[in-house]
């Protein structure tokens, strides 16, 4: 079946395409109940004006958009972005706004996105996320005075509004809640240390850990299983080996606890694991794992409320997300060795 056109509304209407853009556009031109048969005729035969039409009648495309650069394996079981991602949609959706959804190999790559979006009116403004130290993106986007809101700390972001989470205090939960079960080495596997959040959280696992008169090291992995169980293998052969690991995603816990099973060790009595972020992984697994429970979903609709408010009026303030609720589940005890 072919698709309807404007001309197809305009015949049927008895109009010109000018007035048909005019009703459809809600721009004035036609009286009101031209506007409303047009509007009629256009939903009866099933016409949606196209996003390169609405582009370039009232310079919007209705949609917003988002580049995530990072492994495509790793995307697919990352509960985050998938958290994430449904919060934004869950607010865009009732508006019909669409959202654009690509990858990129590099910042580079996505950099090109952006200024390619932008030339063609492709999108209206942008989500940035995985905010890094010294991003050229900000820059960048700022020049194109492109609207985007940053999913991350306000410290990175150029002046550009943030949804962001407090770190240090959400580190201070966890270092706390293994320095009363009785651990005095702790250890934490990061993400990518070029990351802001991931600076953050070494910062903060450092100082708050160092106040606690705690010993504790911190390795940088990947967030994938695989990185998580090669840092945790490493730090269990040392000379002074943890008795509890802090890991920045769900997923590197859940493979280091089953990579300390396999290797004889009982959790919690030989190593206690909590997780940054929280996902019903956590809780399927045995022994479940304590985690930082965040409102991911949340925090995805308030950034696409942000935006919203960005494109409609280019004024929109960082807002600062609740604090996470520690989940305690069976991976976190006292050590059953007390050492030195």
């Amino acid at each position: 079946m072919k698709r309807p056109t404007i001309a197809d509304v305009a015949r049927q209407a008895g109009v010109t395409k000018a007035a048909v853009s005019f009703a459809l556009n809600g721009q004035p031109g036609v009286s009101a109940a031209t506007r409303e048969r047009i509007l009629a005729i256009a939903d009866e035969v099933g016409f949606k004006p196209s996003s390169v039409a609405r582009a370039l009648s009232d310079g919007r495309s209705g949609a917003f958009g988002l580049v995530i650069d990072r492994p495509a394996r790793t995307l697919g079981i990352e509960p985050y972005f998938m958290q994430l991602i449904s919060g934004i949609q869950a607010e865009l959706s009732p508006e019909h706004v669409t959202l654009l959804f690509t990858m990129a190999e590099d910042q580079a790559a996505e950099i090109d996105m952006y200024r390619t979006w932008w030339a063609q009116r492709a999108v209206d403004g942008v989500f940035l996320v995985d905010l890094q130290v010294n991003d050229r993106r900000v820059a960048v986007l700022r020049d194109l005075g492109m609207p985007t809101v940053v999913v991350g700390t306000p410290r990175g972001a150029g002046g550009l509004p943030a949804v962001w989470q407090d770190d240090r205090a959400a580190t201070a939960i966890l270092v706390g809640h293994l320095a009363g079960l009785g651990h005095r080495r702790i250890a934490r596997v990061g993400g990518f240390p070029r990351y802001w959040h991931s600076k953050l959280r070494t910062d903060a696992f450092a100082a708050v850990a160092s106040a606690a008169g705690l010993e504790t090291v911190s390795v940088d992995a990947d967030y994938t299983a695989e990185h998580g169980i090669e840092a945790t293998r490493a730090l269990l052969d040392g000379s002074r080996a943890p008795t509890a690991i802090l890991y920045d995603n769900d997923i590197m816990a859940i493979a280091a606890l089953s990579a300390a099973q396999r290797s004889g060790l009982a959790v919690p009595d030989d190593l206690s694991i909590v997780a940054w972020g929280d996902s019903a992984l956590c809780e399927l697994v045995h022994p479940s794992v304590t985690a930082l429970r965040w409102d991911i979903v949340e925090a995805g609709a308030r950034a696409a409320r942000m935006l919203r408010k960005a494109t409609d009026n280019g004024e929109a303030d960082s807002f600062q997300e609740g604090p996470p609720v520690l989940m305690v589940r069976e991976s976190s005890g006292p050590p059953a060795i007390k050492h030195d």
